[in-house]
């Protein structure tokens, strides 16, 4: 072999590698990672979960859209050069288009708040940036993670800035998947409108109610939890950008504060306000203990709701058997003809992880110390994953369960006239003493309480067709006639 072709070989097979340095060192990189050498230390220290922030497209898309805020206040107040903050605000807008989701590589529960993913995106930024001008990535001394693409800017203004405006995005297809179940609900409170049931208290027979009013219940709990997320997601327009390391704005002209915000508010096209006081927001994980109860708060209520229709299908012999939930799979590898109400089960199941998200969240905003949350990315990681959780399977609840729902009328229409829970409706008309004689006969003997009445002569045929009307039974009446007979 020529010395002419060893040397094409070797230019083959020679690992394609950057050399990149920080504080600690030199290390070597792939060529074509837009991250650079901090990223690359993160990566190595924080394997924690496998899941990283490049998962969580509006956190990535976040960061871009403050970069550039940064990057055009900095170019109006002449701290950065025209060239250098155009091709700094391109590169954002291609992470933005999610361009370069893949490269955010970070794990999202990481030590040093935040820091390593903030490093994250100034490198893959400035390495972009660093090809719009024509340069190798790597070049630093032209874009600077740091000198650039961070100037006037802290991981702990920034982050949490990202981070309120990544839930702003997020909920939409949370409210989306509220709305739907809210609307399957109703749209089954009509359907079952004149199905009479038996009411329940503590899993007792209580008074008579229509399947449509239990359904009624589910979508006003939901219409009212959608209204205060909506309300509670509001409080994340109040920003601490401009606070840079504690709130002071160390580093950063007077102007800029107001000036970033502005920006930052055409970009995502929301209305951002500046905190009252920088010290505090810099500090404070008020707003995110508040979205994250009322996540606990609706996954709960839900959770009750999939406990009611667990109860509801039971059986289909042996059990309540009001309702049918739709099929969606065989239910046993033993057992012959069984099915499963999963998809009940699978969004309790979310329920508990918001539920335990929640108590990883109070426990870290209790952790801050001083100026400053180390621990917010945990806080940031639990947030996202409860709305995405919540998201998907108030979805598959709305379309693969509520939605195709069946009643078994007459079933549930003889459970109320043979219930011992019926004398309640006659009470009125009987009083208490004797209704708990006739009850207390019924449940000795099994006689059924309409027949004990009639025996007796209490009441006329008329007056017991009209007692027990489904109608005067599940909503309020006027005063009763005193009359026996």
């Amino acid at each position: 072999m020529s010395k002419k072709q060893v040397t094409k070989a070797q230019t083959i097979t020679a690992p394609k590698e950057r050399i990149e340095k920080d504080l600690l060192g030199e290390r070597s990189l792939p060529v074509d990672v837009y991250y650079g050498v901090q990223t690359l230390r993160a990566t190595e220290n924080f394997n924690i979960t496998s899941i990283c922030v490049g998962d969580f497209p509006a956190l990535v898309k976040a960061l871009a859209m403050v970069k550039k805020a940064c990057a055009l206040a900095n170019k109006k107040l002449n701290l950065l050069e025209n060239n250098k903050a155009e091709a700094i605000t391109q590169a954002c807008d291609e992470v933005i288009s999610g361009k370069f989701d893949n490269q955010f590589v970070v794990d999202m529960i990481q030590g040093g708040a935040g820091t390593s993913t903030n490093m994250n995106a100034n490198e893959v930024i400035a390495n972009r940036a660093l090809e719009i001008l024509g340069h190798e990535k790597g070049c630093y001394d032209i874009i600077s993670p740091n000198n650039h693409v961070n100037l006037s800017q802290s991981t702990n203004d920034v982050y949490p800035t990202a981070l309120r405006l990544a839930l702003i995005m997020s909920t939409p297809e949370l409210y989306e998947s509220i709305a739907l179940l809210g609307y399957q609900c109703k749209q089954k409170a009509v359907e079952f409108s004149s199905v009479i049931k038996m009411g329940r208290t503590q899993l007792q027979d209580a008074v008579p109610m229509t399947l449509g009013q239990e359904f009624e219940a589910y979508y006003a709990t939901l219409k009212e939890d959608l209204d205060m997320l909506k309300a509670v997601t509001d409080n994340f327009r109040e920003i601490n950008l401009g606070a840079t390391a504690i709130g002071t704005g160390i580093n950063t002209d007077p102007e800029y504060s107001s000036l970033v915000i502005e920006e930052l508010c055409w970009i995502a096209d929301i209305h951002f306000i500046r905190a009252t006081n920088l010290i505090e927001a810099t500090s404070d994980m008020g707003a995110f203990i508040t979205l994250s109860s009322m996540l606990k708060r609706t996954a709960i209520k839900v959770s009750k709701m999939c406990n009611d229709l667990r109860l509801m299908s039971s059986g289909p012999r042996a059990g309540l058997n009001e309702i049918n939930l739709p099929a969606m799979q065989p239910g046993s590898s033993i057992m012959p003809g069984k099915v499963n109400p999963v998809i009940p089960e699978v969004v309790n199941q979310v329920a508990y992880e918001v539920i335990g998200n929640d108590l990883a969240i109070t426990m870290a905003a209790e952790a801050g110390q001083l100026q400053l949350n180390v621990m917010e990315p945990v806080i940031a990681f639990n947030l996202l994953r409860s709305i995405k959780f919540l998201t998907n399977a108030f979805n598959a609840l709305a379309t693969r369960c509520i939605s195709g729902i069946t009643a078994n009328e007459e079933h549930c229409k003889s459970m109320v006239y043979n219930s011992i829970g019926i004398v309640t409706a006659i009470n009125p008309y009987l009083g208490y003493e004797v209704s708990t004689r006739i009850a207390k006969e019924a449940l000795a003997t099994g006689e059924n309480i309409i027949n004990l009445i009639k025996r007796d002569g209490l009441l006329t045929e008329k007056q017991l067709a009209d007692i027990l009307n489904p109608e005067n039974m599940t909503q309020p009446r006027r005063q009763f006639s005193s009359d026996k007979k």
